[in-house]
Protein backbone atom coordinates (compact mmCIF):
# COMPACT_ATOMS: atom_id res chain seq x y z
CA UNK A 1 0.00 0.00 0.00
CA UNK A 2 1.55 3.11 -0.97
CA UNK A 3 2.12 5.30 2.38
CA UNK A 4 2.64 9.16 2.81
CA UNK A 5 4.70 10.78 5.45
CA UNK A 6 3.43 12.12 8.92
CA UNK A 7 5.00 15.81 8.57
CA UNK A 8 5.23 16.08 12.45
CA UNK A 9 7.51 13.55 12.76
CA UNK A 10 8.18 11.86 9.40
CA UNK A 11 6.42 8.29 9.85
CA UNK A 12 4.95 6.48 6.90
CA UNK A 13 1.41 6.03 6.81
CA UNK A 14 -0.55 4.10 4.86
CA UNK A 15 -3.16 5.83 2.83
CA UNK A 16 -6.10 3.58 3.29
CA UNK A 17 -7.55 3.38 6.56
CA UNK A 18 -11.15 1.78 8.07
CA UNK A 19 -13.91 3.69 9.63
CA UNK A 20 -15.64 2.16 12.32
CA UNK A 21 -18.42 4.37 12.52
CA UNK A 22 -21.96 2.15 12.53
CA UNK A 23 -20.11 -0.99 11.11
CA UNK A 24 -18.43 -1.62 14.23
CA UNK A 25 -21.26 -0.73 16.42
CA UNK A 26 -22.87 -4.17 16.65
CA UNK A 27 -23.35 -6.89 19.12
CA UNK A 28 -20.89 -10.03 19.32
CA UNK A 29 -23.63 -12.46 18.71
CA UNK A 30 -25.27 -10.57 15.24
CA UNK A 31 -24.07 -11.91 11.76
CA UNK A 32 -22.52 -8.69 11.42
CA UNK A 33 -20.29 -8.41 13.66
CA UNK A 34 -18.77 -12.62 12.95
CA UNK A 35 -17.64 -10.33 9.27
CA UNK A 36 -15.81 -7.77 11.26
CA UNK A 37 -12.13 -10.03 11.79
CA UNK A 38 -12.17 -10.85 8.26
CA UNK A 39 -12.46 -6.73 7.65
CA UNK A 40 -9.47 -6.35 10.15
CA UNK A 41 -7.64 -9.09 8.52
CA UNK A 42 -8.37 -7.29 5.03
CA UNK A 43 -6.82 -4.20 6.00
CA UNK A 44 -3.82 -5.48 7.27
CA UNK A 45 -3.17 -8.01 4.80
CA UNK A 46 -3.19 -4.95 2.13
CA UNK A 47 -0.57 -2.90 4.15
CA UNK A 48 -3.08 -0.73 6.17
CA UNK A 49 -3.02 0.37 9.94
CA UNK A 50 -5.03 2.82 10.59
CA UNK A 51 -8.19 2.40 12.68
CA UNK A 52 -10.57 5.61 13.64
CA UNK A 53 -13.06 5.44 16.07
CA UNK A 54 -14.61 6.97 18.66
CA UNK A 55 -17.01 6.80 21.89
CA UNK A 56 -19.82 8.52 20.14
CA UNK A 57 -20.35 5.34 17.47
CA UNK A 58 -21.47 3.33 20.12
CA UNK A 59 -19.72 -0.04 20.41
CA UNK A 60 -17.25 0.62 17.98
CA UNK A 61 -14.21 1.20 20.54
CA UNK A 62 -15.45 -1.99 22.26
CA UNK A 63 -15.88 -4.14 19.25
CA UNK A 64 -12.34 -2.99 18.40
CA UNK A 65 -10.76 -3.68 21.18
CA UNK A 66 -11.91 -7.65 21.45
CA UNK A 67 -11.41 -7.53 17.51
CA UNK A 68 -7.59 -6.52 18.13
CA UNK A 69 -7.19 -8.66 21.34
CA UNK A 70 -7.70 -11.75 19.22
CA UNK A 71 -5.32 -10.61 16.11
CA UNK A 72 -2.59 -13.16 15.93
CA UNK A 73 -0.12 -11.96 15.19
CA UNK A 74 0.06 -8.68 17.14
CA UNK A 75 -2.07 -6.39 15.60
CA UNK A 76 0.08 -3.49 13.50
CA UNK A 77 -2.89 -1.32 14.15
CA UNK A 78 -2.71 2.85 13.96
CA UNK A 79 -4.88 3.35 16.68
CA UNK A 80 -7.17 6.62 16.48
CA UNK A 81 -10.16 7.41 18.50
CA UNK A 82 -11.74 11.18 19.97
CA UNK A 83 -12.48 12.82 23.06
CA UNK A 84 -16.18 14.47 22.67
CA UNK A 85 -17.07 16.19 25.91
CA UNK A 86 -16.80 19.32 27.62
CA UNK A 87 -14.76 19.89 30.80
CA UNK A 88 -11.52 19.03 31.61
CA UNK A 89 -12.16 16.24 34.31
CA UNK A 90 -14.56 15.07 32.16
CA UNK A 91 -12.43 14.59 29.21
CA UNK A 92 -9.83 12.49 30.91
CA UNK A 93 -12.86 10.03 31.80
CA UNK A 94 -14.21 9.68 28.43
CA UNK A 95 -10.07 9.11 27.54
CA UNK A 96 -9.12 6.63 30.04
CA UNK A 97 -12.48 4.52 29.25
CA UNK A 98 -11.64 4.08 25.65
CA UNK A 99 -8.04 2.63 26.88
CA UNK A 100 -10.16 0.45 28.73
CA UNK A 101 -12.36 -0.33 25.63
CA UNK A 102 -9.48 -0.30 22.77
CA UNK A 103 -7.59 -2.87 25.21
CA UNK A 104 -4.54 -0.87 24.61
CA UNK A 105 -2.00 1.52 26.72
CA UNK A 106 -0.99 3.55 24.01
CA UNK A 107 -3.17 5.30 21.60
CA UNK A 108 -1.57 6.23 18.20
CA UNK A 109 -4.18 9.62 17.48
CA UNK A 110 -6.22 11.26 20.37
CA UNK A 111 -8.28 13.60 18.22
CA UNK A 112 -10.59 16.73 19.85
CA UNK A 113 -14.03 15.70 17.87
CA UNK A 114 -15.64 18.86 16.54
CA UNK A 115 -13.18 21.07 18.28
CA UNK A 116 -15.37 20.48 21.73
CA UNK A 117 -14.07 22.29 24.39
CA UNK A 118 -10.80 21.86 22.66
CA UNK A 119 -9.05 24.48 24.46
CA UNK A 120 -9.64 22.93 27.81
CA UNK A 121 -8.63 19.40 26.55
CA UNK A 122 -5.55 20.08 24.91
CA UNK A 123 -3.48 20.34 28.03
CA UNK A 124 -4.30 17.36 29.30
CA UNK A 125 -3.51 15.99 25.74
CA UNK A 126 -0.26 17.40 25.59
CA UNK A 127 1.07 16.32 28.46
CA UNK A 128 0.10 12.33 27.56
CA UNK A 129 1.84 12.77 24.90
CA UNK A 130 5.11 13.61 26.94
CA UNK A 131 4.10 11.26 28.69
CA UNK A 132 3.98 8.47 25.69
CA UNK A 133 0.28 7.79 26.55
CA UNK A 134 -0.88 8.87 22.71
CA UNK A 135 1.41 9.47 19.92
CA UNK A 136 -0.07 12.48 18.08
CA UNK A 137 -2.53 15.26 18.71
CA UNK A 138 -5.42 16.13 16.47
CA UNK A 139 -8.44 17.70 15.83
CA UNK A 140 -12.00 16.77 13.66
CA UNK A 141 -14.90 17.93 12.01
CA UNK A 142 -17.24 17.54 9.45
CA UNK A 143 -19.34 20.55 8.39
CA UNK A 144 -18.51 23.37 6.43
CA UNK A 145 -19.99 26.04 8.62
CA UNK A 146 -17.29 24.71 11.26
CA UNK A 147 -14.25 25.38 9.07
CA UNK A 148 -14.09 28.85 10.10
CA UNK A 149 -13.34 27.84 13.80
CA UNK A 150 -11.10 25.13 12.21
CA UNK A 151 -9.03 27.52 10.48
CA UNK A 152 -8.48 29.77 13.65
CA UNK A 153 -7.38 26.63 16.01
CA UNK A 154 -4.91 25.22 12.94
CA UNK A 155 -3.35 28.73 13.29
CA UNK A 156 -3.63 29.32 17.30
CA UNK A 157 -1.87 26.09 18.38
CA UNK A 158 0.30 23.03 17.01
CA UNK A 159 -1.28 19.73 15.59
CA UNK A 160 -0.30 17.13 14.64
CA UNK A 161 -3.99 15.96 12.61
CA UNK A 162 -6.63 17.15 11.16
CA UNK A 163 -9.50 14.98 10.47
CA UNK A 164 -12.05 16.66 7.85
CA UNK A 165 -14.43 15.65 5.06
CA UNK A 166 -13.42 15.22 1.92
CA UNK A 167 -14.90 14.01 -0.79
CA UNK A 168 -14.66 14.00 -4.76
CA UNK A 169 -18.25 16.07 -4.63
CA UNK A 170 -17.47 17.61 -1.50
CA UNK A 171 -14.17 19.68 -1.95
CA UNK A 172 -14.69 22.70 0.29
CA UNK A 173 -11.85 22.43 2.08
CA UNK A 174 -9.68 22.36 -1.17
CA UNK A 175 -9.96 26.32 -0.47
CA UNK A 176 -8.21 26.88 2.61
CA UNK A 177 -7.95 24.36 4.95
CA UNK A 178 -5.53 22.13 2.81
CA UNK A 179 -3.41 24.37 2.02
CA UNK A 180 -2.88 25.69 5.41
CA UNK A 181 -2.32 21.90 6.44
CA UNK A 182 0.65 21.94 4.33
CA UNK A 183 1.53 25.42 5.00
CA UNK A 184 1.36 24.37 8.89
CA UNK A 185 2.98 20.45 8.78
CA UNK A 186 -0.63 18.75 9.78
CA UNK A 187 -1.49 15.14 8.09
CA UNK A 188 -4.97 15.01 7.15
CA UNK A 189 -7.32 12.48 7.17
CA UNK A 190 -10.49 12.21 4.93
CA UNK A 191 -13.60 11.39 6.37
CA UNK A 192 -16.63 10.75 4.66
CA UNK A 193 -14.62 9.88 1.22
CA UNK A 194 -17.51 9.00 -0.71
CA UNK A 195 -19.70 12.16 0.34
CA UNK A 196 -21.98 10.42 3.09
CA UNK A 197 -22.41 7.77 0.54
CA UNK A 198 -24.68 9.37 -2.01
CA UNK A 199 -21.49 9.92 -4.48
CA UNK A 200 -21.24 5.97 -5.56
CA UNK A 201 -25.26 5.72 -6.04
CA UNK A 202 -24.80 8.58 -8.46
CA UNK A 203 -21.84 7.37 -10.33
CA UNK A 204 -23.16 3.83 -10.15
CA UNK A 205 -24.42 3.55 -14.26
CA UNK A 206 -21.93 6.21 -15.42
CA UNK A 207 -18.57 4.16 -17.14
CA UNK A 208 -15.10 4.37 -15.98
CA UNK A 209 -12.75 6.89 -17.49
CA UNK A 210 -10.70 5.21 -20.32
CA UNK A 211 -7.78 5.37 -18.50
CA UNK A 212 -9.04 3.69 -15.19
CA UNK A 213 -6.80 0.60 -16.00
CA UNK A 214 -3.68 3.00 -16.02
CA UNK A 215 -4.12 3.73 -12.54
CA UNK A 216 -5.38 0.19 -11.69
CA UNK A 217 -8.82 1.08 -10.62
CA UNK A 218 -11.48 -1.32 -10.88
CA UNK A 219 -14.40 0.68 -9.93
CA UNK A 220 -15.38 4.52 -8.74
CA UNK A 221 -14.84 3.22 -4.95
CA UNK A 222 -11.38 2.98 -6.16
CA UNK A 223 -11.49 6.41 -8.36
CA UNK A 224 -13.22 8.17 -5.62
CA UNK A 225 -10.22 7.27 -2.75
CA UNK A 226 -7.70 7.57 -5.44
CA UNK A 227 -8.86 11.17 -6.07
CA UNK A 228 -8.51 12.39 -2.44
CA UNK A 229 -5.16 10.49 -1.59
CA UNK A 230 -3.77 12.25 -5.25
CA UNK A 231 -4.02 15.50 -3.61
CA UNK A 232 -0.32 16.41 -1.78
CA UNK A 233 -2.04 17.49 1.51
CA UNK A 234 -4.24 14.29 2.11
CA UNK A 235 -2.12 11.35 4.39
CA UNK A 236 -4.61 8.71 4.81
CA UNK A 237 -8.63 8.46 3.81
CA UNK A 238 -10.53 6.54 6.08
CA UNK A 239 -13.80 4.81 4.36
CA UNK A 240 -15.56 2.78 6.73
CA UNK A 241 -16.96 -1.03 6.38
CA UNK A 242 -18.07 -3.61 7.78
CA UNK A 243 -17.88 -5.66 4.94
CA UNK A 244 -14.41 -7.71 3.74
CA UNK A 245 -15.01 -7.29 0.48
CA UNK A 246 -15.29 -3.33 0.77
CA UNK A 247 -12.52 -3.37 2.58
CA UNK A 248 -10.29 -5.38 0.30
CA UNK A 249 -11.39 -3.21 -2.60
CA UNK A 250 -10.86 0.12 -0.71
CA UNK A 251 -7.29 -0.73 0.26
CA UNK A 252 -6.65 -1.53 -3.16
CA UNK A 253 -7.09 1.99 -4.28
CA UNK A 254 -4.57 2.57 -2.78
CA UNK A 255 -1.64 0.59 -5.41
CA UNK A 256 -0.70 1.63 -8.24
CA UNK A 257 0.06 4.89 -10.03
CA UNK A 258 -2.21 8.36 -7.93
CA UNK A 259 -4.07 10.47 -10.82
CA UNK A 260 -2.55 13.33 -12.35
CA UNK A 261 -4.17 16.84 -12.03
CA UNK A 262 -5.59 16.27 -15.93
CA UNK A 263 -7.24 13.23 -14.04
CA UNK A 264 -8.78 14.49 -11.07
CA UNK A 265 -10.45 17.71 -13.23
CA UNK A 266 -11.87 14.66 -15.24
CA UNK A 267 -13.29 13.04 -12.31
CA UNK A 268 -14.58 16.69 -11.05
CA UNK A 269 -16.06 17.78 -14.05
CA UNK A 270 -18.05 14.15 -14.35
CA UNK A 271 -19.52 14.40 -11.38
CA UNK A 272 -20.45 18.31 -12.50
Amino acid sequence: MLTRDIPSSGEALPMIGLGTYRGFDVEPASDGYKLLPAVVDQLFQAGGTVIDSSPMYGRAEETTGELLSIHQPSSPAFLATKVWTRGRDEGIAQMEASFRLLRTARIDLMQIHNLLDWKTHLPTLRQWKEEGRIRYIGLTHYTPSAYDEVEAALKAEAFDFLQINYALDDRAVEARLLPLCRERGVAVICNRPFGGGGLLGRLRNTPLPGWAGEVQARSWAQLALKFLISHPAVTCAIPGTGNPKYMKENAEAARGPLLTDAQRQQLIALVG
